[in-house]
């Protein structure tokens, strides 16, 4: 193995939001290789959170036990397979990089992958999505691996795909996923991925620790919407904030523990259930609670 093993590591700077403890064990494999025999190597017993860019997920002030598997170091490789219009993109790439690499082999229809502040592995997980856009619609194939380090092909029919939710396989995690898009013109997929680059930082807190969108959007509604109506932007437990340029977002302002996050959380469904009577259900992952 020749990954970046650590013990006792401080995940709060893994994490998008700033928050969070200690994992018992962490690793940063060099590859998909490395990683297969890392896993190959763990008790059956341990247990396993995976972590990528770190945004959308909050780690309890605890810390995670077991392992946690960082896969923003070596699994980044994005390659057009020889012969096909299918690209390959490994778990650790963050969908920035994606759209940006679909643009410039010519693709269209990408560029949505530019709004999610994750990795390509997370949005496999949850069919992550922005602006109309969603991971699943593109997804010809899988490549994932189990935690005897075992790695295999899938294709979309062996799961069940809904809005935010990837349902399969217990025992086995995204390793890369093969996407396909619209051939198309370059210049036309870089200037739309700056337009809605720009239409974000208008809309959208940036510059802050937020994980992203925090409540998934009930149907034929939007979640920021119904909040700010409730008279929440802003409101704040501790040092965490809904923010208010766009209430779906909370932001750590500096000192921010999960149990604030878990607790603003928690009183935003209360008060939009009590206004709207619609229980609004987080997008944001509760890793290791």
């Amino acid at each position: 193995m020749k990954g970046i093993l650590k013990l006792n590591e401080p995940l709060a700077p893994h994490s998008s939001w700033h928050i969070g403890g200690r994992a018992d064990k962490y690793y940063c494999p060099t590859d998909i290789d490395d990683l297969s025999q890392f896993l190959a190597t763990l008790p059956p017993e341990e247990s396993i959170t995976w972590l990528g860019l770190g945004s959308n997920v909050l780690i309890p002030d605890e810390g995670i036990r077991g392992v946690v598997i960082h896969l923003l170091g070596g699994t980044q490789q994005l390659e057009l397979m020889p012969g096909t219009k299918v690209i390959r993109a490994e778990a650790g790439a963050t969908c920035a990089k994606l759209a940006k690499y679909c643009a410039k082999e010519g693709f269209i229809g990408a560029e949505f992958f530019a709004g999610i502040p994750g990795t390509v592995g997370g949005a496999l997980a949850m069919n992550a999505g922005a602006w109309g856009g969603e991971t699943w619609r593109h997804v010809v194939q899988v490549e994932v691996i189990n935690r005897q380090g075992e790695r295999r092909f899938r294709k979309p029919v062996e799961y069940e795909i809904a809005y935010r939710s990837v349902q399969g396989r217990q025992d086995e995690w995204f390793v890369a996923g093969f996407f396909q898009f619209a051939q198309g013109d370059p210049l036309e997929a870089t200037l739309r991925i700056k337009a809605l680059l720009r239409e974000r930082n208008a809309k959208q807190p940036t510059g802050v620790f937020s994980c992203g969108s925090v409540f998934k959007n009930p149907a034929e509604h939007h979640a920021g919407q119904l909040i700010e109506s409730s008279g929440l932007k802003g409101f704040t437990v501790g040092s965490a904030q809904v923010s208010p340029k766009h209430a779906n977002f909370i932001l750590n302002l500096g000192n921010a523990t999960a149990k604030d996050i878990v607790q603003l959380i928690e009183h935003i469904q209360t008060v939009v259930l009590k206004d709207h009577q619609i229980l609004l259900q987080p997008e944001v992952r509760m890793l290791g609670f």
